[in-house]
This record gives structure tokens, sequence and C-alpha cells, in this order.
């Protein structure tokens, strides 16, 4: 199996799947899940480890990355209604983001979820770290800052960085497009 998920790189794509997501059972929780992912451009294993009292009412929230072990700044000011909203009525204590047997849900559960969208949006290019590679692509267009980009994924160099987003990809296919020779 080729592992090639990519960052959705449109609004309309980012709206797409928001909806696709929307549809399963869990819509509300899966929806969100989304809207964190790409607005924080943390790894699923460290969406899944927030908390609803950690989240609930912040506009920023120190975190520690499971895999590198480094803090982190979550900058949530955007997201503060919506998890407000998401959050209300349930204890501090509760995983943000529960399965549908309570508890955690699990990143195995989440990439379930988003095959069955992608499979309705008829793409094979969605996986878990979709949401990550969102940010970073976004983050990269909105402001040309790679070396904060680089900084916030914690990658050895920008290389590494502009790979991981996709942007390569999308020069080469600039220059590429109209390049000939001989025609």
């Amino acid at each position: 199996m080729h592992y090639n998920v990519e960052p959705l790189r449109t609004s309309q794509e980012i709206d797409d799947f928001l909806w696709a997501v929307s549809q399963a059972r869990y819509g509300e929780r899966n929806r969100m899940i989304v809207l964190v992912g790409i607005n924080t451009g943390l790894r699923m294993s460290d969406i899944l480890r927030l908390t609803v009292g950690q989240v609930r009412g912040k506009e920023r929230v120190m975190i520690i990355e499971q895999k590198t072990g480094k803090k982190r700044w979550l900058f949530l000011k955007n997201l503060k209604s919506e998890l407000l909203h998401f959050t209300q009525y349930r204890a501090p204590s509760e995983p943000l983001f529960c399965s549908g047997r309570g508890g955690a849900l699990t990143v195995n559960g989440v990439y379930r979820i988003f095959q069955t969208a992608s499979d309705f949006l008829e793409r094979d290019d969605i996986g878990t770290h979709t949401l990550r590679k969102t940010f970073g692509y976004h983050y990269y267009q909105q402001t040309h800052d790679i070396a904060s980009l680089m900084m916030i994924f914690n990658h050895s160099s920008e290389q590494v960085t502009k790979r991981y987003i996709g942007i390569e990809r999308d020069n080469m296919e600039q220059q590429l497009w109209d390049f000939r020779l001989g025609v």
C-alpha cells in the first residue's frame, strides 16, 4: 500500500471534508477533531490526549507533545466558542474526544472515520496526518515563514518541512506545467 497522505489545499476541500466527517454517527465530534487538527497542527495522538478541562474557555494551552516530549503552546482563540459549545455539560476530566463506548477515541478509530469520509469523497490521499499537513500548508501559504513552521513541527530542516506539507510537489508541478523543449 502506498502512503500518500496530502494536505487539504483549498477551502473547498476543507469544507467538503468537514461535511463528510459530519455525516457519520458522531458527526459533531468528528468535525471538532478536524477543526482542532487544522487549526493547531497537532499530531493526532496529541489531539486525542486533550481533556475537556484543558481547552474549555481557554485561548492558549501548554501541552507536552507525546512523540517529542517537548512543550508546545496551542493557540485556541479562534476555536474558543466552538470548544465551549462542544464541551458544555461535560466534566473537566473527560477526554475531549470520546469513543462511542466511552473513554478516549483512538488514532485507529479516527483513521477509520477519515477513511469512510475519504471514500465518500472518492479520495485516496486522506489520513490522520492530513490535518497536520493542512495546518502546515495553509500556515506557509499565509505567512511564507518556513522557519517558524519548522519550529512548530519540530522538523530538522526547511526541506523536510516543505516536503511534509507538499510545497515541494506544488512548486515542481508549477514549474513543469509549461516546460517544454523542441516543440
